[in-house]
C-alpha cells in the first residue's frame, strides 16, 4: 500500500478513548491477545463497551429519563416509606418536645447524631423532603405523558 494511502486511512480511524479498541481483538498491548498465553485464555480478552461522550444536554436528558421511569418512581416510593420508619420510632420533636429532649439526655452518645441527622424532626428535614419532591417530579413524569388524549378522528 502506498504511504500516501496509509495516512488516508490513518486520518480516517476515529480518535477512541483511553482504554478503548478499534474493533473486536485490536489492541496495542502485544500481551492482550491469547495467542502469547495471556491470563485472558485462548481467546481474545473482553472489554467492556464503549461509553459515549454526553454533554450537558445529553446529561440532562438522560437524568431526567432516568427520574421520569417507572422503576424510579416505585424505587422512591419504597425508599419514602423506609424514610419514614424514624419517624414513628423515635420522639418527634414538634409533637412533643419534652420527650425529645428527655431522650437527648438519656442517650448522650447517639442523641446528638440522630438530632444533627434529622431523626427528631424527620417529615421536616432535608432528606425527607428531598425523597417525596423526587418522587413528585418522578410520578408528574412518569403520568403526564400517559394522560395524553389522543386527537379526534374525523
Amino acid at each position: 500500500m502506498p504511504s500516501d494511502t496509509k495516512a488516508a486511512a490513518a486520518d480516517r480511524t476515529p480518535d477512541l478513548p483511553d482504554g478503548a479498541s478499534g474493533g473486536p481483538g485490536a489492541s496495542d498491548d502485544p500481551d492482550a491477545s491469547g495467542a502469547s498465553g495471556g491470563s485472558g485464555g485462548p481467546g481474545p480478552q473482553r472489554r467492556g463497551p464503549v461509553l459515549p461522550h454526553l454533554g450537558p444536554l445529553g446529561f440532562a436528558r438522560w437524568a431526567w429519563r432516568q427520574l421520569t421511569s417507572m422503576r424510579t418512581a416505585l424505587f422512591l416510593l419504597l425508599l419514602l416509606s423506609i424514610a419514614a420508619v424514624p419517624g414513628s420510632i423515635f420522639p418527634q420533636r414538634n409533637i412533643d418536645a419534652g420527650r425529645v429532649s428527655d431522650y437527648l439526655a438519656q442517650h448522650q452518645s447517639s442523641g446528638p447524631w440522630l438530632d444533627k441527622l434529622g431523626f427528631f424532626d424527620v417529615y421536616a428535614s432535608p432528606w425527607f423532603s428531598a425523597i417525596y419532591l423526587l418522587l413528585f417530579i418522578s410520578l408528574i413524569g412518569c403520568i403526564v405523558p400517559r394522560t395524553r388524549v389522543p386527537p379526534a378522528r374525523a
